[in-house]
This record gives structure tokens, sequence and C-alpha cells, in this order.
């Protein structure tokens, strides 16, 4: 597994990461023991940087990770990288509530993620949403307190514009922003990637496949287990899927021709934007894992590049990623003061 920096200063990491909310939450039922010996295949496979949030499922995702870790070959052990978002209000339904980016919120959700984790740090520690009702100056450097009590080892951010961006970073060292980035969610190539570069500041990328739906396997007639948020995703819904699904099959033609599936492609096409992105596998089962690992070995030339742009250029998707309630909770959709 190659490795990458996560940025100026950030841990080096895999190249490739492994998302583990889909093991706990969002989509429908998933395996226990599956998921565990889907973290074990992906640790073996050189995959160190593990992703979670402390409200995916409750804190269920964080104690199944923490699970994982301890059946887990040592040297593996040492080697994973745990990148935890917080800030997340839950009904016990499972409902939102909104989010809470006081300090001493801050400290609170981390005291519970060290011992749901079973670890005495936590290697990347980022709010999952911006509080509107707190400056995200308070936010980061309570997370910087926590850098320097030797509970956090990295700051980073999720989901937040340019300006949040600089505003953070003038606060105290940022190693990455997680924002949902693929081939039909390109939207932070305006702003967002270009002022992450400039500050040095890495990016791992969700929704590579978008849920599953640029994955190759996705069909129209598809039914969904209930709680699976797809079934409320634009993107997944009526006219929307049918043209989304289109985009996949020019996709296919390209694919085929590279002897590698849409997956591969789609994720491909993610590593191939900078070396300072780091996409997230959201595989749930280990045939799932080493389909999108086989990734990282698809080499994309110029002409490959050109071809997927003229498959699928940038804003050709219909329908947001988010129910509208969700897309205004992202500060990273809100133009920055410099681009109005």
């Amino acid at each position: 597994m190659q490795t990458r920096a996560l940025g100026t200063h950030g841990p080096r990491t895999s190249a490739l990461g492994l998302g583990c909310m889909g093991m706990s939450a969002l989509y429908g039922p998933a395996d226990r023991a599956e998921s565990v010996a889907t973290v074990h295949a992906a640790l073996d496979a050189g995959v160190t940087l593990l992703d979670t949030g402390d409200f995916y499922g409750m804190g269920h995702n964080e104690l199944l990770i923490g699970e994982a870790l301890r059946t887990a070959p040592a040297a593996a052990r040492e080697q994973a990288l745990l990148s935890v978002k917080f800030g997340a209000l839950r009904t016990i339904e499972g409902g939102f509530l909104g989010v809470d980016g006081r300090p001493a919120a801050v400290q609170n959700f981390a005291a519970y993620s060290l011992q749901r984790l079973g670890t005495d740090h936590i290697d990347i520690y980022r709010m999952a949403r911006l509080d509107p009702d707190v400056p995200v100056e308070e936010t980061v450097g309570a997370v910087a307190e926590l850098v320097q009590a030797g509970h956090v080892r990295h700051i980073g951010l999720s989901e937040v514009g340019a300006d949040t961006i600089r505003r953070a970073a003038a606060t105290a060292p940022i190693s990455d922003l997680q924002i949902e980035y693929s081939l039909i969610s390109r939207e932070i190539e305006a702003e967002i990637l270009p002022v992450c570069r400039e500050l040095g500041i890495g990016v791992t990328a969700y929704g590579v496949l978008s849920r599953g739906l640029i994955s190759g396997n996705w069909s129209a007639g598809r039914s969904l287990p209930e709680g699976d948020f797809r079934s409320r995703s634009p993107r997944f819904s009526g006219d929307n899927l049918e043209h989304n699904l289109g985009l996949v099959e020019t996709l296919r033609e390209i694919a085929k021709g590279k002897g590698v599936t849409v997956a591969q492609l789609a994720i491909a096409w993610v590593l191939a934007q900078g070396p300072q992105i780091v996409p997230l596998l959201g595989a749930r089962t280990r045939q799932r894992l080493a389909e999108s690992l086989s990734a990282a070995a698809v080499t994309l030339d110029d002409d490959d590049l050109r071809a997927i742009e003229r498959a699928v250029p940038a804003g050709s998707a219909a329908g947001e990623r988010y129910p509208a309630e969700q897309m205004a909770l992202l500060d990273s959709e809100k133009r920055s003061h410099s681009g109005t």
C-alpha cells in the first residue's frame, strides 16, 4: 500500500483509508462479524487510516472499531490511525438534534470516544459539522488543548468552506479536511480544494462512490432496507436516479477499456486528483474492500482523464448530495466572502 501525507501538519497514512460508518448506520443492517473481519482485512492490506464518528450508531461504530483493534495482530494495531468526528447530537430514535461545538462539549465528546475506542489518544479529531452558534476558533482551540494534553495528535476539519478553513488554520495547525469528493460531487474544486492546497491541508475524501451510486453495482429497481439513508437521497430518486445511472454506463465503457470495474475507475480518478487527497472506502464486506483496494494499482494517463471528464463533466449529476434539511447544515456549501 502506497502512503500519502495528510497535509503539512498531518500524519503519513495509507493512500486509501477505510470509512467505517456503514458498519453501524445509515445503510441498513450490517453483520458485526463481517464488519470486524473487513477491518482486519483492511489492516492486513496495509490500510492504516480508520475513519469513524462518535454518533455513528450512537457509539456503536467506535465500540466496533475498538473490538476490531483489540482482536487484530499487534503490528497492525500499532499502525492504525484513528480519525474521529464529534459534535452531532442524536435522539434515542436516531434523529439529529443539531451540533455542539462548545469547548466543554469537545472535552466531553473526546472522553467518551477514548473510552469506547479503548485507546489513550485519537490520531485526528474533527467536528462533524460547524456549529453556527460557536466560533470555529473556539472549537478548534478546544481540540488544540486536547493536543497539548496528549489526548489528540492532529486537528481535522469536516464539511466546512474556504473562509472557515482559513479561520481554523489561523487558530491551530490543521491536518486535513474531510469532505465529499467524487466524479459527481466536485463542488470543492472551485474554492475549497485550492485553499487546502495553499495552506498545506490534506483532504480525506468520503463518498468517492457516491454511496454506491457510481459503483457500477446499483440498479434502478433495487429495494432498500428500512433506515437506509439513500431512500431519502435526491440523487437516488426518480428521474434523478435514471439520469445518474446513465452517467455510470458511460463510465462502464471506459472501465471496460481499462480492464477494471466502474468502482475501481471512480476511486482511481479521486486518487489522481492530487497527492494530498486520501479517498475513504466505505466497504462493509471483505469482497467490496478487495475490489476497492485494487483501485490503487490503476494508472490513469492524460487520455484516460480526458475521457472520464467527457463522460462525466463537473456538475453533470442530477440532484443534491443530501436532502435539503441536511444541505442547510453544510458550511462547505456556502460561498466564501471572496467568492461573492
